[in-house]
């Protein structure tokens, strides 16, 4: 018997020391008796997430049966099995574990990374359907760069705007130095009292590229 409390002592220590290493140090973690047919005492450790206890991962000490079978009758041992989708749930901050099954590209290319140790934090899918908005706008004669467009549709749009896709680009050809730029973008799933807003994105972007000039139709 003593054996065993050793034993235990030991596996919960080190599972302990596994999530806090994962998730911190100020983690809080309880843990639970219950069943497993390959152990006894068997447990599993819960650990406090969005103001609830998640059950993370089962464990026990290992029935000496089982080691005796092994070959290893003079040791005793103790066995786990995590939940990777339930640490992932902490480790992002994913809400819900039916998001693990989801295909929708929304969810899956927050992590696509090039970098694994990158810090990730799930940022959550709307239930309403993204809107589609497409702009063009004759450049600035000079001091204009790509990007400051993109800087331009990330300030008025923030985070809500998915994806931005250049689709045409036109140089009148009488004038050759006037260029417009056809662009389409995503703006993410808002609800219906943001959805107005967003419809006026494209004329809030064209004010600031647009500059009183010559109108290219009035060249011969």
């Amino acid at each position: 018997l003593e054996a065993v409390k050793l034993v235990e002592f030991d596996l919960k220590q080190a599972l302990t020391r596994l999530m806090r290493h994962l998730f911190g140090e100020d983690l809080e973690i309880r843990w639970v008796d219950c069943y497993f047919p390959f152990t006894h005492p068997s447990f599993e450790m819960e650990v406090r997430f969005q103001g609830d206890w998640l059950e993370v991962l089962g464990c026990g000490v290992m029935e000496q049966e089982l080691v005796c079978s092994a070959g290893a009758g003079n040791k005793m041992g103790w066995a786990f099995g995590l939940g990777l989708e339930r640490l992932a749930m902490v480790l992002f901050g994913i809400p819900d574990i039916r998001l693990f099954w989801s295909e929708d590209e929304r969810f899956l290319k927050q992590f696509r990374l090039s970098d694994i140790y990158q810090p990730v934090t799930f940022q959550p899918l709307s239930k309403y359907p993204p809107l589609f908005n497409d702009i063009s706008f004759w450049l600035p004669a000079e001091g204009y760069t790509e990007n400051d467009f993109y800087d331009l549709v990330r300030n008025i749009g923030g985070d809500l705007v998915e994806k931005v896709t250049l689709v045409d680009e036109f140089t009148h050809p009488k004038t050759h130095n006037q260029t417009t730029l056809g662009s389409n973008f995503t703006v993410g799933r808002v609800c219906q009292a943001l959805q107005t807003h967003y419809l006026f994105l494209p004329s809030s972007i064209h004010k600031h590229f647009h500059k009183p000039q010559n109108d290219p139709r009035d060249f011969p």
